[in-house]
């Protein structure tokens, strides 16, 4: 295995499991030093403790990426624990209410759009400041095919998306001469905790919805996430990456 990512510090929020462990693990045994930022502080210590136990480093912290000052505490921990930060994976999320627009309430609108989009603008603001001590970075935010395409009783959900990726493109142009790359991912529907929970007809009805006739796995959205981490991509920014089985091309 390469160690391309040898000496460089990683912060990934919702890293306790799904997309995020993927990542979070990835990383490690690449060589980066990891901090898993999670809601769920015993979900995410069991990572790092999984990490360091495979010969790797990896921090846990506590974050509930909806509050500012727990988003600069959790980035200021990843500087003070391992004196910097190189690369960020913003993936922290929730599904939210299903419902259409006119039945959705107001409650469950805020609460989307403050976790799956506020947050993304909170981390990389703290994110930004610490690469830009170091000389840049690289930073992805986790979007979802729902970033391009609208899928029923979530508006929510397909609004807040939308936003990651157009926030994306906002910062890489603002950060491209400064040394910091910032790109989106699109998942289609992958194998995650968000699914635990759906009954067989509704699993084996997304299914159906993928040309490729699966759903995506953690570790492959991982993989394209690494590449664009990585100084392989050194000139690729702005741009928004699907991983989605044919979702969005039909």
């Amino acid at each position: 295995m390469d160690k391309d990512f040898a000496g460089k510090v990683a912060f990934i929020t919702g890293a306790a499991s799904g997309i995020g462990e993927a990542v979070a693990r990835q990383l490690a045994e690449r060589g980066a030093k990891v901090v898993i930022a999670d809601l769920k502080l015993d979900a995410a210590q069991k990572v790092a403790d999984a990490i360091k136990s495979s010969g790797g480093e990896a921090a846990a912290v506590a974050v509930d990426v909806g509050q500012i000052d727990q988003v600069e505490k959790a980035v200021n921990f990843t500087v003070q624990t391992f004196g910097k930060l190189d690369v960020a994976v913003n993936n922290a999320g929730i599904g939210g209410a299903a419902a259409p627009l006119g039945d959705y309430t107001f409650d469950d609108w805020h609460k989307v759009i403050n976790i799956n989009l506020n947050s993304v603008f909170y981390s990389m603001k703290y994110e930004i400041a610490a690469m830009l001590k170091t000389g840049g970075g690289a930073i992805v935010n986790m979007a979802s095919i729902l970033g391009s395409v609208a899928f029923p009783n979530a508006p929510a959900y397909v609004a807040a998306k939308h936003g990651v990726v157009g926030m994306t493109k906002s910062a890489a142009i603002d950060y491209a001469k400064k040394g910091i790359r910032v790109t989106a991912v699109g998942p289609g529907f992958i194998e995650t905790p968000l699914l635990q929970g759906m009954s067989k007809e509704a699993h084996d009805g997304l299914t159906a919805m993928h040309p490729v006739g699966r759903l995506g796995k953690s570790d492959e959205v991982a993989a394209l996430t690494l590449f664009l981490l990585s100084d392989a991509a050194s000139n690729i920014t702005g741009s928004y990456h699907l991983v989605d089985g044919g979702f969005t091309a039909q």
